[in-house]
Protein backbone atom coordinates (compact mmCIF):
# COMPACT_ATOMS: atom_id res chain seq x y z
CA UNK A 1 0.00 0.00 0.00
CA UNK A 2 1.32 3.46 -0.79
CA UNK A 3 2.47 5.39 2.21
CA UNK A 4 0.75 8.63 3.15
CA UNK A 5 2.44 11.69 1.72
CA UNK A 6 1.82 13.57 4.93
CA UNK A 7 3.59 12.45 8.08
CA UNK A 8 1.57 12.55 11.24
CA UNK A 9 2.98 13.91 14.46
CA UNK A 10 1.80 13.09 17.92
CA UNK A 11 0.40 16.25 19.51
CA UNK A 12 2.56 17.73 22.23
CA UNK A 13 1.05 17.48 25.69
CA UNK A 14 0.45 20.72 27.62
CA UNK A 15 2.95 19.64 30.30
CA UNK A 16 5.69 18.96 27.74
CA UNK A 17 5.01 22.26 26.01
CA UNK A 18 5.15 24.12 29.33
CA UNK A 19 8.44 22.44 30.29
CA UNK A 20 9.97 23.41 26.96
CA UNK A 21 8.86 27.01 27.38
CA UNK A 22 10.23 27.19 30.92
CA UNK A 23 13.55 25.67 29.82
CA UNK A 24 13.83 28.14 26.94
CA UNK A 25 13.09 31.08 29.24
CA UNK A 26 15.65 29.87 31.78
CA UNK A 27 18.34 29.62 29.10
CA UNK A 28 17.43 33.07 27.82
CA UNK A 29 17.79 34.62 31.24
CA UNK A 30 21.05 32.80 31.91
CA UNK A 31 22.54 34.35 28.78
CA UNK A 32 21.12 37.85 29.23
CA UNK A 33 21.33 38.42 32.98
CA UNK A 34 24.43 36.47 33.94
CA UNK A 35 26.12 36.65 30.56
CA UNK A 36 27.95 33.99 28.64
CA UNK A 37 31.00 34.18 30.92
CA UNK A 38 31.38 33.15 34.59
CA UNK A 39 31.71 36.81 35.65
CA UNK A 40 28.00 37.24 36.32
CA UNK A 41 27.86 34.23 38.60
CA UNK A 42 31.04 35.26 40.41
CA UNK A 43 29.50 38.65 41.19
CA UNK A 44 26.44 36.85 42.61
CA UNK A 45 28.82 35.35 45.20
CA UNK A 46 31.05 38.38 45.79
CA UNK A 47 28.19 40.81 46.56
CA UNK A 48 26.66 38.97 49.57
CA UNK A 49 30.08 37.75 50.69
CA UNK A 50 31.33 41.32 50.86
CA UNK A 51 28.36 42.36 52.99
CA UNK A 52 28.92 39.44 55.39
CA UNK A 53 32.63 40.22 55.73
CA UNK A 54 31.92 43.89 56.46
CA UNK A 55 29.27 42.99 59.04
CA UNK A 56 31.50 40.38 60.65
CA UNK A 57 34.46 42.72 61.04
CA UNK A 58 32.30 45.64 62.19
CA UNK A 59 30.57 43.67 64.94
CA UNK A 60 33.83 42.04 66.07
CA UNK A 61 35.07 45.53 66.96
CA UNK A 62 32.11 46.32 69.21
CA UNK A 63 31.48 42.90 70.79
CA UNK A 64 33.71 40.22 72.26
CA UNK A 65 31.61 37.37 70.87
CA UNK A 66 28.53 36.96 68.66
CA UNK A 67 25.12 36.21 70.13
CA UNK A 68 25.58 32.56 69.14
CA UNK A 69 28.75 30.54 68.74
CA UNK A 70 32.21 32.01 68.24
CA UNK A 71 32.12 33.14 64.61
CA UNK A 72 30.81 36.59 63.71
CA UNK A 73 30.85 35.64 60.04
CA UNK A 74 28.72 32.52 60.48
CA UNK A 75 26.23 34.35 62.66
CA UNK A 76 25.77 37.14 60.10
CA UNK A 77 25.74 34.75 57.15
CA UNK A 78 22.96 32.58 58.59
CA UNK A 79 20.77 35.66 58.90
CA UNK A 80 21.73 37.73 55.87
CA UNK A 81 21.57 34.92 53.28
CA UNK A 82 18.04 33.92 54.31
CA UNK A 83 16.93 37.53 53.97
CA UNK A 84 18.66 37.80 50.60
CA UNK A 85 16.85 34.69 49.36
CA UNK A 86 13.50 36.28 50.11
CA UNK A 87 14.27 39.77 48.75
CA UNK A 88 16.01 38.48 45.61
CA UNK A 89 13.19 36.15 44.64
CA UNK A 90 10.49 38.64 45.60
CA UNK A 91 12.03 41.20 43.28
CA UNK A 92 13.16 38.94 40.44
CA UNK A 93 9.88 37.03 40.20
CA UNK A 94 8.11 40.38 40.32
CA UNK A 95 9.90 41.40 37.11
CA UNK A 96 9.17 38.09 35.33
CA UNK A 97 6.47 39.46 33.02
CA UNK A 98 8.44 42.59 32.22
CA UNK A 99 11.57 40.59 31.39
CA UNK A 100 9.76 38.05 29.18
CA UNK A 101 7.19 40.45 27.72
CA UNK A 102 8.29 40.06 24.07
CA UNK A 103 7.99 36.27 24.27
CA UNK A 104 4.64 36.24 26.06
CA UNK A 105 2.90 37.30 22.87
CA UNK A 106 3.58 33.85 21.45
CA UNK A 107 0.68 31.47 22.15
CA UNK A 108 2.89 28.69 23.49
CA UNK A 109 4.51 30.87 26.16
CA UNK A 110 2.29 31.77 29.11
CA UNK A 111 2.76 34.11 32.04
CA UNK A 112 2.94 31.05 34.31
CA UNK A 113 5.97 29.85 32.32
CA UNK A 114 7.68 33.21 32.81
CA UNK A 115 7.16 33.17 36.57
CA UNK A 116 8.24 29.52 36.90
CA UNK A 117 11.41 30.08 34.86
CA UNK A 118 12.35 33.23 36.76
CA UNK A 119 11.80 31.50 40.10
CA UNK A 120 13.66 28.29 39.26
CA UNK A 121 16.80 29.99 37.93
CA UNK A 122 17.08 32.60 40.69
CA UNK A 123 16.28 30.07 43.42
CA UNK A 124 19.04 27.81 42.10
CA UNK A 125 21.49 30.72 42.09
CA UNK A 126 20.70 31.96 45.62
CA UNK A 127 20.73 28.41 47.01
CA UNK A 128 24.12 27.73 45.45
CA UNK A 129 25.53 31.05 46.66
CA UNK A 130 24.20 30.42 50.18
CA UNK A 131 25.79 27.00 50.55
CA UNK A 132 29.07 28.08 48.96
CA UNK A 133 29.44 31.06 51.30
CA UNK A 134 28.38 29.27 54.48
CA UNK A 135 30.44 26.22 53.59
CA UNK A 136 33.42 28.48 52.91
CA UNK A 137 33.01 30.22 56.28
CA UNK A 138 32.86 26.88 58.13
CA UNK A 139 35.97 25.60 56.36
CA UNK A 140 37.93 28.87 56.65
CA UNK A 141 37.29 29.25 60.38
CA UNK A 142 37.42 25.50 61.03
CA UNK A 143 34.06 25.57 62.82
CA UNK A 144 33.13 22.28 64.44
CA UNK A 145 29.35 22.06 64.66
CA UNK A 146 26.58 19.53 64.22
CA UNK A 147 24.38 20.64 61.35
CA UNK A 148 20.64 20.02 61.29
CA UNK A 149 19.91 19.78 57.57
CA UNK A 150 16.17 19.58 58.21
CA UNK A 151 16.13 23.07 59.72
CA UNK A 152 18.53 24.45 57.11
CA UNK A 153 16.50 23.22 54.14
CA UNK A 154 13.24 24.20 55.85
CA UNK A 155 14.46 27.77 56.32
CA UNK A 156 15.80 28.09 52.78
CA UNK A 157 12.75 26.44 51.23
CA UNK A 158 10.34 28.65 53.14
CA UNK A 159 12.39 31.74 52.26
CA UNK A 160 12.25 30.79 48.58
CA UNK A 161 8.48 30.18 48.61
CA UNK A 162 7.87 33.36 50.59
CA UNK A 163 9.80 35.21 47.86
CA UNK A 164 7.73 33.41 45.21
CA UNK A 165 4.48 34.32 46.94
CA UNK A 166 5.34 38.00 47.27
CA UNK A 167 6.87 37.92 43.77
CA UNK A 168 3.58 36.74 42.25
CA UNK A 169 1.82 39.74 43.73
CA UNK A 170 4.70 42.02 42.68
CA UNK A 171 4.44 40.72 39.11
CA UNK A 172 1.02 42.34 38.92
CA UNK A 173 1.80 45.46 40.96
CA UNK A 174 5.09 46.29 39.22
CA UNK A 175 3.31 46.69 35.87
CA UNK A 176 -0.07 47.94 37.04
CA UNK A 177 1.37 50.58 39.39
CA UNK A 178 4.83 51.71 38.28
CA UNK A 179 5.47 53.47 41.60
CA UNK A 180 5.27 50.13 43.38
CA UNK A 181 8.83 49.28 42.31
CA UNK A 182 10.14 52.22 44.33
CA UNK A 183 7.79 51.40 47.21
CA UNK A 184 9.02 47.78 47.22
CA UNK A 185 12.62 48.97 47.34
CA UNK A 186 11.82 51.26 50.28
CA UNK A 187 9.88 48.58 52.16
CA UNK A 188 12.63 45.95 51.89
CA UNK A 189 15.50 48.14 53.11
CA UNK A 190 14.49 48.13 56.81
CA UNK A 191 14.19 44.34 56.75
CA UNK A 192 17.94 44.17 57.28
CA UNK A 193 17.46 45.77 60.70
CA UNK A 194 14.31 43.93 61.83
CA UNK A 195 14.80 40.38 60.51
CA UNK A 196 17.34 39.02 62.97
CA UNK A 197 20.40 39.49 60.77
CA UNK A 198 22.31 41.43 63.42
CA UNK A 199 20.52 40.30 66.60
CA UNK A 200 18.64 37.46 68.23
CA UNK A 201 14.91 37.70 68.76
CA UNK A 202 15.39 36.17 72.20
CA UNK A 203 17.58 39.12 73.32
CA UNK A 204 14.97 41.77 72.53
CA UNK A 205 12.68 43.38 75.12
CA UNK A 206 9.17 41.97 75.26
CA UNK A 207 7.46 44.89 73.49
CA UNK A 208 9.88 44.60 70.54
CA UNK A 209 9.32 40.85 70.39
CA UNK A 210 5.55 41.39 70.25
CA UNK A 211 5.84 43.72 67.26
CA UNK A 212 8.61 41.98 65.32
CA UNK A 213 7.04 38.52 65.67
CA UNK A 214 4.79 39.44 62.73
CA UNK A 215 7.83 39.69 60.42
CA UNK A 216 7.94 36.26 58.69
CA UNK A 217 11.63 36.63 57.76
CA UNK A 218 12.48 36.78 61.46
CA UNK A 219 11.01 33.29 61.82
CA UNK A 220 13.18 32.08 58.94
CA UNK A 221 16.43 33.39 60.44
CA UNK A 222 15.54 31.62 63.69
CA UNK A 223 14.92 28.31 61.91
CA UNK A 224 18.13 28.74 59.88
CA UNK A 225 20.26 29.34 62.96
CA UNK A 226 18.70 26.36 64.69
CA UNK A 227 20.25 24.31 61.91
CA UNK A 228 23.77 25.58 62.66
CA UNK A 229 23.72 25.96 66.45
CA UNK A 230 22.68 22.66 68.12
CA UNK A 231 22.01 24.30 71.51
CA UNK A 232 19.77 27.03 70.06
CA UNK A 233 16.02 26.38 70.32
CA UNK A 234 13.96 29.37 69.10
CA UNK A 235 10.51 28.79 70.51
CA UNK A 236 8.99 31.76 68.69
CA UNK A 237 9.27 30.36 65.16
CA UNK A 238 6.10 29.25 63.37
CA UNK A 239 6.14 27.47 60.01
CA UNK A 240 2.34 27.82 59.83
CA UNK A 241 2.60 31.61 60.12
CA UNK A 242 5.25 31.77 57.38
CA UNK A 243 3.09 29.61 55.09
CA UNK A 244 0.14 31.88 55.78
CA UNK A 245 2.26 34.92 54.82
CA UNK A 246 3.29 33.06 51.66
CA UNK A 247 -0.11 31.85 50.45
CA UNK A 248 -2.00 35.14 50.89
CA UNK A 249 0.09 37.19 48.41
CA UNK A 250 0.64 34.17 46.16
CA UNK A 251 -3.07 33.39 45.72
CA UNK A 252 -3.92 37.09 45.38
CA UNK A 253 -1.19 37.64 42.80
CA UNK A 254 -2.07 34.56 40.75
CA UNK A 255 -5.75 35.49 40.64
CA UNK A 256 -4.93 39.04 39.54
CA UNK A 257 -2.50 37.81 36.88
CA UNK A 258 -5.00 35.30 35.55
CA UNK A 259 -7.60 38.04 35.23
CA UNK A 260 -5.44 40.88 33.92
CA UNK A 261 -2.32 39.34 32.31
CA UNK A 262 -3.40 40.25 28.75
CA UNK A 263 -4.05 43.85 29.76
CA UNK A 264 -0.67 44.03 31.50
CA UNK A 265 1.20 42.79 28.43
CA UNK A 266 -0.07 45.70 26.33
CA UNK A 267 0.50 48.48 28.87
Amino acid sequence: MPSDSFSTRRPTSPITSALRSVAALVLREMSTRYGRTPGGYIWAIIEPLGMIVVLGFAWSVFARSPALGTSFFLFKATGFLVLQTFTTLGGQVGHALTFSKPLLRYPRVSWVDAIAARFLLNALVVFTVTFLIIGGVILYEDIDTLLSWLHIFTAMGLAAFLGLGVGCLNAFLFIRFTAWQQIWSILTRPLFLVSGVIFLYDDLPSFAQTVLWYNPVLHLTGIMREGFYPMYRPEYTSVVFVMFCTLIPMVTGLLLLRRYHRELLYR
